[in-house]
């Protein structure tokens, strides 16, 4: 029997936002503490990232910027959500991250229905966050879809089916959004582990191998970057 990672690697490529931008105006983003150019900058607030943003979308002519999957970062040091003087710090992304620095529509990845949804006011936090079931070849997965709109949690109910690129929400702004610069935080999670509306987008080093397990690299998914 194929497994998960098998099957999406054969899907076709999910657009989660904005599918009339093509994959030709996307570019790479490193947030990563190795990005020797962030340590030069004062990047504190949401305002600091847009304008950081913005500046590196036009420089390479882009709409939208890509990219976090297991980055070690540093954004995280500002949010209590990341540091607990009771556990190791949590900086290592583990979703993929679409920069956009505007609202804008949001899709589902592929058919599926509502498995859980919520709003994650803690700074830093996921903000309005929508959790989405999908079932393939007997095999139960979930995609999560961080930092939308307060509007994005109207009218939904859980076990509602959505269809692959169908519009579900739309990007959050600052602070609604987690007080981030606008952009949607998608993860695929295979054991939900009983969460509902929430689950971890940042881990830590030493559960970074379960989490890298539960959560495989949403590009498998989107197909940004061809294997």
């Amino acid at each position: 029997m194929a497994t998960l990672l098998e099957i999406l690697s054969k899907t076709t490529a999910a657009k989660v936002i904005s599918s009339d931008i093509d994959y030709a105006d996307y570019v790479h983003l490193d947030l990563s503490v190795t990005n020797k150019t962030l340590a030069n900058k004062n990047l504190t607030t949401a305002q600091d990232y847009e304008k950081y943003i913005q500046n590196y979308l036009n420089i390479y002519k882009a709409k939208i910027a890509y990219g976090g999957y297991k980055e070690v970062r540093n954004l995280y040091k500002r949010s209590a959500v990341f540091n607990n003087s009771n556990s190791d710090e949590r900086n290592i992304h583990i979703g993929l991250d679409l920069w956009i620095n505007e609202t804008a529509p949001v899709y589902a990845a592929l058919d599926g229905k509502i498995h859980s949804f919520q709003n994650n006011e803690a700074l830093g936090d996921y903000g309005p966050t929508l959790i989405l079931e999908h079932n393939i070849n007997g095999i139960n997965f979930h995609t999560l879809y961080g930092h939308l709109s307060l509007d994005s949690l109207n009218d939904k109910k859980v076990g509602d089916f959505v269809t692959k690129g169908q519009q579900i929400a739309t990007i959050g702004l600052p602070p609604v959004n987690g007080d981030y610069a606008p952009h949607l935080h998608f993860q695929i999670i295979i054991n939900m582990e009983n969460k509902k509306g929430d689950y971890p987008g940042v881990c830590n080093q030493k559960d970074l191998d379960f989490y890298s397990k539960n959560c495989p690299n949403p590009n498998l998914l989107l197909k940004i970057i061809k294997p």
